[in-house]
């Protein structure tokens, strides 16, 4: 095929489908124009290619050819205007879809902490193990509350940020192996346990409590959540019912997978409260007010405004035009 030729042939037809591509508002002809002249233009780069490899009027079709695909199937929606539906939906839909495992992990990591300060706390063999007397006493009486105001509060609060989130992170994104959350959750669960042992063994432990309460409630119920979407990960997997195993892990990691983006935020605040209100002099009902109030702005978010989403059709997943169109099954 002489490639010059054919280009005078088709210089006319090619800037029409250029003209149509680039048009901002279409008529109901002029679609179909431009759907005729795509077709037109892909068995004309189909025979440019053949005859003669790739080649400048080939890189012309085909550059062609992209805009006038993207002017047909449309652009990717705006990222500003996709992240109401994000926060309002999308999130919310996926966080209610935890909240039972979230509140059964809940209940296990503060059984598991609880046994663990108590049996360690009332054995007083069990606390010299974990260093001599005077080391424990210097943590019960001051490097405990220290940790909190050792470093500047913005530095301090970024810090346990990012700490927490990438333990989010990893929860959710290695939920799939089924032992990694409930790995970290059962570390994090002993390691709280034997701070209290050693606060209650000096007689410290409203000590420990007043200083966790105020971050802890939402920082702590962050890191449930996240072990829950890792876990729901890992269930789809595991337990797919009628779908394909690819498709139900597919199907839940999308919807989960949004939890640890918006648990970075929610450790955000809880990192500000560690940072700036925990160790601050003021009166212990007001910083733990503050975290209680934290905790609970977030527990409505994800229940309430959760719900509605759920109760509306959202599941946390993208939609059927972002995902493509799933499988049929009868029954």
């Amino acid at each position: 095929m002489d490639l010059d030729a054919l280009t005078a042939a088709r210089r006319e037809e090619w800037a029409r489908l250029e003209e149509l591509s680039r048009t901002r508002r279409l008529t109901g002809a002029e679609v179909d124009e431009l759907v005729t002249r795509y077709r037109a233009a892909s068995a004309d780069l189909a025979d440019a290619k053949t005859s003669a490899g790739r080649s400048i009027q080939g890189d012309h079709i085909s550059t062609m050819l992209s805009r006038a695909r993207l002017r047909l199937t449309g652009a990717p929606e705006n990222v500003l205007r996709q992240l109401p539906r994000f926060f309002l939906l999308q999130l919310p839909a996926a966080l209610y879809r935890v909240r039972w495992t979230t509140l059964a992990i809940a209940l296990g990591f503060i059984a598991v902490g609880t046994a663990t300060a108590l049996w360690i706390s009332g054995d007083p063999a069990l606390v010299a193990t974990l260093g001599s007397e005077m080391q424990l006493q210097q943590y019960a009486d001051s490097e405990f509350t220290d940790y909190y105001s050792e470093n500047h509060p913005a530095a301090f609060a970024g810090t346990v940020w990012t700490n927490n989130a990438w333990i989010a992170v990893q929860c959710v994104l290695f939920g799939i192996t089924g032992f990694w959350p409930i790995m970290v959750l059962v570390q994090n669960a002993v390691g709280v346990g034997t701070a209290a042992a050693i606060m209650l063994a000096f007689d410290r432990g409203d000590v420990f409590l007043l200083y966790i309460a105020p971050h802890g409630l939402l920082e702590l119920t962050c890191i449930f959540v996240a072990a829950a979407a890792g876990l729901g990960i890992f269930w789809a997997w595991a337990a797919p019912g009628r779908r394909t195993r690819g498709e139900a892990l597919a199907a839940a990691g999308r919807s989960l997978a949004t939890i640890a983006i918006g648990l970075v935020f929610a450790l955000a605040v809880a990192g500000l409260i560690e940072g700036f209100v925990t160790a601050q002099p003021w009166p212990w009902p007001v910083k733990i007010g503050i975290g209680a109030l934290a905790l609970a702005l977030f527990v409505v978010y994800m229940v309430v405004v959760g719900g509605r989403a759920v109760r509306s059709g959202e599941t946390g997943d993208l939609t059927e035009y972002e995902a493509g169109t799933p499988t049929v099954v009868a029954g």
